[in-house]
């Protein structure tokens, strides 16, 4: 099992030999080691230590070791300017939120990413998964990076802030309490690492007014406050790649009107806001689909129609009118396999995966069932004022085992049976690779993305550990 050290220079005394310091750098001594046990114990002491500075330092050895190593943080922006240019098209980018086991999700990406040459991949996290996957940013960075190391990953690393989404009704009862929410969780995630954010403010659609730009308006507005706030955030000389919504998931079909009304606010909105400032470069749409699937009493998933003409459409008005690189999927991960393929084929810019990764967990003959049985427990226990009328139990603990993933999170990490189960998912991220057309990818990706190398300052717990040691 990995070490949990109980303070920094515990911490350094176990990851000696893989690495040292070097005025404030870190210099990898044995590559082998460092992806062996070393980057397994600083990502269990940042994601479980209790000790405040063996954490600081566990975060700040998986950024730097990460700069050393090569795989850094990056935005995949270029790559989508390049596709908005026309200059490279035919796949679709997965987003991959990583809700649990992620230190071991994370480098099994990477490791099948290596595999089969593939550049394009997104690994994400949405805000509402933060709460309950007991994951901030930094905890997320951390164990992605950490990861990425393990798999010896050489590379751009896309890590993105996901769906960061007003609350209509708080938004209602206090606009700027909510917005302010919003921006902080954007300061968080810049601060993190993340150079990827989805700003969603398509709640604040409200279709009972009398045109599509009073309808989007709202959301246009707040999108271009935001999107100026992450351009004044940009310390590192990075343009971060933000992207937009127009429909929320789950609700009415997106349409051209609407698209139109919205970019072009969100044009004048941003001109207005910061002159020159770089926009959004991707569009979210709505096609049919819902996140984590349609439940059917039985706790099954229903199959959905995807209305893939919504991406083929609205797509090449996003490209060749705005400049961006196309139209977002979400709700996606449930979808039967056989339709993967139809979202490159359509053009579809990005596809977030969610769900279908959880389920994957959860639902593999390899989960004990001893911990199906406490987790369960855990949902009704804890998650029962979340129950509709309407619901079987199948469909009550499909709909909130997600809520569970924090409360067992040492446990997930741990679980004695994981490798058969990261093996299956090994598996189904190789498939979506295929079948999104991201396969060979690498090469394009490094023709247009060059991640910065980026230091920051070692924590206080750093260098009263390196003094002690010396």
């Amino acid at each position: 099992m990995p070490h949990v050290a109980s303070s920094a220079a515990d911490l350094l005394a176990q990851v000696s030999g893989a690495l040292h310091l070097e005025h404030d750098r870190v210099v990898i001594d044995d590559p082998a080691l460092l992806r062996g046990e070393a980057i397994r114990d600083i990502a269990w002491t940042a994601a479980f230590g209790t000790d405040e500075g063996a954490v600081a330092a566990a975060q700040w050895l998986a950024w730097e070791a990460s700069q050393a190593a090569g795989a850094r943080s990056a935005s995949i922006q270029d790559l989508y300017v390049a596709r908005a240019r026309g200059e490279v098209a035919g796949f679709t980018v997965p987003a991959i939120n990583i809700r649990a086991q992620t230190f071991d999700m994370a480098r099994v990406i990477f490791e099948t990413a290596a595999a089969a040459d593939v550049g394009a991949v997104i690994l994400e996290l949405a805000r509402s998964e933060q709460t309950y996957t007991y994951q901030r940013p930094i905890d997320y960075a951390t164990a992605c990076l950490a990861g990425a190391v393990a798999a010896g990953w050489q590379g751009p690393v896309f890590l993105q802030g996901d769906h960061y989404q007003f609350n209509a009704k708080k938004y209602a009862a206090d606009a700027e309490s909510m917005t302010e929410e919003i921006r902080r969780a954007c300061r968080l995630a810049i601060d993190a690492g993340y150079r990827n954010i989805d700003i969603d403010s398509s709640t604040l659609v409200d279709l009972s007014k009398p045109n599509v730009d009073e309808e989007q308006r709202e959301n246009y507005l707040r999108t271009a406050e935001l999107t100026a706030l992450i351009r004044s955030l940009e310390a590192d000389g990075v343009t971060i790649s933000v992207g937009g919504e127009i429909g929320e998931v789950g609700k009415q079909n997106s349409t051209e009107a609407e698209l139109r009304a919205y970019l072009d606010g969100l044009r004048r909105e941003l001109a207005r806001l910061a002159p020159g400032a770089i926009g959004i470069s991707k569009v979210s749409v709505q096609t049919g689909t819902s996140h984590g699937g349609v439940v059917l009493p039985d706790g099954s998933v229903a199959k959905v129609a995807v209305d893939f003409d919504v991406h083929r459409r609205l797509g090449a008005v996003a490209r060749e009118e705005y400049g961006l690189a196309g139209t977002v999927q979400h709700g996606a991960s449930t979808l039967p396999d056989e339709m993967f393929h139809t979202f490159r084929e359509a053009e579809t810019a990005e596809i977030h995966l969610a769900t279908g990764f959880q389920n994957a967990l959860y639902e593999h003959p390899a989960f004990p069932a001893e911990l199906h049985e406490k987790i369960e427990g855990w949902c009704f226990e804890n998650a029962l004022d979340e129950r509709r009328a309407d619901q079987t139990d199948q469909q009550f603990v499909y709909t909130t085992r997600k809520k569970a993933i924090g409360p067992f999170k040492r446990e997930l990490w741990d679980l004695p049976t994981k490798d058969e189960i990261l093996a299956a998912q090994a598996a189904k991220i190789g498939y979506l690779f295929h079948e999104l057309g991201v396969v060979g990818s690498r090469a394009m990706v490094d023709r247009h993305i060059r991640p910065v190398e980026f230091h920051r300052t070692a924590p206080v717990a750093i260098a009263d550990a390196a003094v002690a040691t010396t």
